[in-house]
């Protein structure tokens, strides 16, 4: 048997009522008395029971939507055989409401947002920013938080098209990975969406129902086009009549249901306006003047400044004093000729650039030499675990990227050994594109198996730089600086300007011993020298 659940009438001047949320959704389960959904009127808001036993086979009305007295909302069906009563069903405000937030959205699932795990050696990020609120409807793909590891800082995007229903952590906090840190309910068709408009700061305006000529209505599309909260019919008139923008009308602090803001609270905020107006904007400048970052330069007088660090550089500072303790750290330095190289992108910059649509820079080369070098010195390919070596069969090749303000990021190539001097070219181009515009993915920053970072970009001409754990050894390329050098030719010793570039390996004494750094090092070398530039 079927049984119509109505809007219903809540006071002999209420022709209509608001549903502010189901508590269960379609297909469910409902025990008689049970509540199934609230609705709000100018006078009261209330939850409405289940009038007998069932199953909510039909959901009529979305959530935020006004519909008239007597309108059929939703239909329970139930399996029993007695006849139910056919008198039209009455409800009484309930007057011991439970501040118990819901997340349940009709039509739809709950979808947990988990924090990502961005690398093996990563357990847990931070979140810097949310791009979403609760109540804002998202597409999928669409970004809805942004978070940074000692690895990485990126964009996390939504699973599904839906409405964000739960933010369970605030900005700047810290979490552990796989820690639901946000709820999405996905959108099944049920729930209603209308495009939010810039007008936050502007006076709220009455808003005539097609079907009643009735100023004191709100209706879905105003709501929703003004603000991401519920705002009873009564509430708004009264904001209207008193000039209280959509903006201000958010600052008020609600006693009702979830927070909802209630008649009194619009009246107890006219009688303090001023002082609201004034806590409300020291609150927001204390926010701002929390997020702004400190100031590099001294002001006039000042001796000494202290600047927090921030997240990344804190992960950064962490994992480089472990690296630090954990590897026997030796470096070995080599000087290359990269004349064969430099003379083909001299002459090759242009034309790759318009076939390729990346840059040819000394890069793809380098890391071309350094997988072939690998193929025949695996051991810098590995890893220590305790008393045992990890020989690895692929080769994940990393490739520092500096991020601003003061970031360093290391993603991999993945299968590295697989790809041509051009696929090099762009796979390079692509991880560091995606590195500054925060795009990576976590796959992009795992499982690394020996890493590059070009300090030479700056200027240096060498360094020693830490290795990237658990990896056994890292490259250093120092920029390419022309030079005299002595050249011998035919017994002849002469002069020549050549364009001359140092690498530093800094290598893992534990495992990597002196002749096989420098058997590695003198491999490149000399790939790089004998180039081969016709198999480009």
């Amino acid at each position: 048997m079927k049984i119509d659940v109505v809007m219903p009438k809540m006071g002999e001047s209420i022709n209509e009522g608001t549903i502010i949320k189901w508590h269960k959704q379609k297909g469910e389960q409902v025990k008689k008395d049970e509540i199934i959904f609230e609705i709000s009127t100018d006078k009261v808001d209330t939850e409405i029971p289940s009038p007998a036993d069932g199953v909510l086979s039909d959901v009529k009305v979305f959530e935020q939507e006004t519909v008239e007295v007597g309108t059929v909302v939703a239909i329970i069906e139930t399996n029993e055989a007695a006849e139910i009563s056919k008198e039209p069903l009455k409800v009484e405000a309930n007057k011991n409401f439970k501040d118990v937030p819901s997340t349940t959205q009709v039509g739809g699932r709950i979808i947990d947002i988990p924090m990502p795990k961005m690398g093996e050696s990563i357990m847990e990020g931070t979140i810097i920013k949310w791009h979403k609120k609760v109540g804002d409807p998202v597409k999928k793909d669409e970004i809805i938080f942004e978070i940074s590891t000692d690895k990485v800082d990126t964009e996390v995007p939504s699973p599904e098209d839906g409405i964000v229903t739960e933010i369970l952590f605030e900005e700047n906090t810290t979490v552990e990975v796989n820690t639901v840190v946000a709820k999405l309910s996905s959108t099944g068709g049920l729930i209603k969406l209308e495009e939010q408009q810039a007008v936050k700061n502007q006076p709220i305006t009455a808003v005539v129902s097609p079907k009643k000529e009735s100023a004191n209505s709100a209706t879905l599309e105003s709501m929703h086009h003004q603000s991401n909260k519920f705002f009873s019919p009564l509430v708004l008139n009264i904001a209207r009549k008193e000039n209280i923008s959509i903006s201000e009308l958010e600052t008020i602090y609600g006693s009702g249901i979830n927070g909802r803001i209630t008649k009194n609270d619009v009246l107890a905020y006219l009688e303090n306006r001023n002082q609201n107006r004034n806590a409300e904007a020291v609150k927001v400048a204390n926010k701002d003047e929390k997020q702004k970052p400190a100031p590099s330069k001294f002001a006039p007088g000042e001796r000494v400044k202290i600047i927090p660090m921030d997240n990344i550089r804190q992960r950064i500072m962490y994992h480089m004093v472990n690296s630090r303790d954990t590897s026997v750290h030796v470096t070995a330095v080599i000087e290359i000729d990269m004349s064969k190289i430099h003379n083909y992108i001299e002459k090759n910059r242009e034309t790759f650039y318009q076939r390729e649509g990346v840059k040819l820079t000394y890069m793809p080369f380098i890391s071309w030499a350094v997988i072939k070098a690998i193929k025949e010195y695996p051991l810098i390919n590995a890893t220590i675990d305790s008393n045992n070596i990890i020989m690895k069969n692929y080769i994940n090749l990393g490739i520092a990227v500096a991020v601003e303000p003061n970031g360093l990021i290391v993603p991999n190539i993945k299968n590295a050994d697989e790809k041509s001097i051009r696929g090099l070219a762009k796979s390079i181009a692509d991880l560091g594109s995606r590195s500054r515009t925060k795009k990576l993915v976590p796959d992009d920053i795992m499982d690394g198996t020996f890493s590059i970072t070009n300090y030479g970009v700056f200027g240096s001409l060498f360094g020693t730089p830490i290795i990237n754990q658990p990896e056994v050894a890292i490259l250093g390329v120092g920029a390419v600086q022309k030079k005299p050098v002595v050249v011998e030719n035919d017994g002849v010793e002469s002069i020549a300007i050549k364009p001359m570039m140092y690498l530093s390996l800094s290598h893992d004494h534990r495992l990597v011993d002196g002749m096989l750094g420098g058997l590695f090092l003198k491999s490149i070398k000399e790939k790089i020298e004998n180039f081969d530039t016709s198999i480009i």
